[in-house]
């Protein structure tokens, strides 16, 4: 009798196999999302090892003299900085007389050199018949060989610096004349066919410009739409046709997008082609659906009795939405519209229609200049094969990632806050 009360309460080998693939599933669940987390990690880590390089600039230090006879009295504009550059490293590099070895040796220097210099004394013409001692932007060359980027074992012939630059380049780092310093101009430059010279301030510019028409466009109609189907629609053959049309919508490729605005707002209404205001129109019809689909969605979780007691209360139908269901709904409006957002910031398959692949090197004012946008920027500079690209691109993308982390924590911050503000309707 006793060993058959101790057999029933022992588990059932069924029972224990049971259990024992319960805990195998759970394992395995949590192996794959460690490995999922682990690989997103390291292809973060490196991008960003690659993109090291690029937020520091080698620098030469020359005695740079601001003699007066290089300058016109009527237009500081003329004088010939790049001949300052040059009498400033025949200083620290006497004797080189060759006119080739001279090219060279003036080769080793930025072209953004003699512009830092036209800068400074149009900052301050006072500067003009002093000496000083300055930090002036090395080639990307000379850059790359200094972060240890540059095979010098390389035969001369298929090598980018000669054997007398790397002769100089060792003289002016014995003597402590070259250093890396922070690339500011990476922040706040615009494109260049010189990697030294290349920034991301434009193409950041023009993504926060397109970013404001889509918005602009996308959001009021987005979420009026659909508080409208939701709210206010008969539910009838042909609102289910138009919601089914914006489901179908939210799977177009995105390239298809490019096409209509090359078809209707550049080749029917004329207008300007590779700005922020066509290509924000272009993904504010890209992003249309998915906000449409998220606030339909926000405003159907929000219980029916606070709608159904609003108006027992006395008040009308638009002031039940507008006071009770429209607050609590608010929190996945706004995440669908950022996320939306997101996912347009991301995009460059629509923008290769719209021209916006040419290279832009100024920083756009408004809405109607010429700009890029930073996914197409990254584009660019991937497909530059030149010194200095590379590491570009990779820092390009880390901005563009640390963009949208920003922008995700923003969304659960507005879900929290509005969440918090109606803890009733929740």
């Amino acid at each position: 009798m006793a060993r058959e009360k101790m057999s029933l309460l022992r588990p059932s080998t069924a029972l224990r196999r049971r259990y024992r693939r319960d805990r195998l599933f759970l394992l395995a669940g949590r192996l794959a999302v460690l490995a999922s987390f682990s690989t997103i990690g390291l292809i973060f880590l490196a991008i960003l090892y690659t993109s090291l390089p690029a937020f520091t600039q080698s620098c030469i230090r020359l005695p740079v003299h601001f003699e007066e006879t290089a300058f016109s009295d009527e237009n500081i504009d003329r004088a010939n900085y790049d001949l300052l550059v040059a009498q400033a490293l025949a200083r620290v590099i006497p004797g080189v007389t060759d006119p080739g070895e001279k090219a060279d040796l003036l080769g080793m220097m930025s072209p953004g050199a003699a512009w830092q210099l036209q800068r400074m004394v149009d900052s301050n013409p006072k500067r003009i018949g002093t000496v000083e001692q300055l930090w002036l932007p090395a080639n990307a060359d000379i850059d790359m060989l200094r972060k240890g980027k540059f095979d010098r074992t390389t035969p001369e012939r298929l090598r980018r610096l000669s054997r007398l630059q790397l002769k100089w380049y060792d003289q002016l780092n014995a003597e402590g004349r070259i250093k890396r310093h922070f690339n500011r101009v990476f922040f706040t430059a615009s494109n260049s066919t010189e990697a030294e010279l290349a920034g991301i301030y434009g193409a950041v510019k023009g993504s926060l410009l397109t970013m404001f028409i889509t918005l602009v466009l996308s959001f009021p109609l987005g979420a009026g739409t659909a508080i409208y189907l939701q709210e206010f629609a008969p539910r009838n053959r042909l609102t289910t046709t138009i919601n089914v049309t914006i489901s179908n919508l939210a799977a177009v490729p995105p390239i298809l997008y490019g096409l209509l605005g090359l078809a209707v707002f550049i080749n029917l209404f004329h207008l300007p082609r590779a700005t922020p205001l066509v290509a924000g129109m272009v993904l504010s019809l890209m992003t249309f659906p998915t906000i449409i689909m998220a606030s339909r969605n926000a405003l159907a979780a929000v219980p029916r009795s606070v709608c159904d007691a609003a108006l027992a209360l006395g008040a009308s139908r638009m002031q039940s939405i507008t006071h009770h269901i429209l607050p609590a709904a608010m929190p996945g409006i706004l995440t669908g519209t950022l996320l939306g957002l997101a996912q347009a910031f991301g995009e460059c398959a629509p923008l290769l229609m719209l021209g916006m692949v040419a290279f832009v090197g100024n920083v756009p004012a408004g809405i109607t200049d010429p700009a890029t946008v930073l996914p197409m920027q990254i584009y660019l500079w991937a497909d530059n094969p030149g010194q200095g690209f590379p590491e570009k691109t990779a820092a390009a993308i880390v901005i563009m990632m640390l963009f949208l982390v920003i922008v995700n924590t923003v969304v659960l911050w507005l879900r929290r806050k509005f969440e918090n503000s109606h803890p009733h309707t929740s």
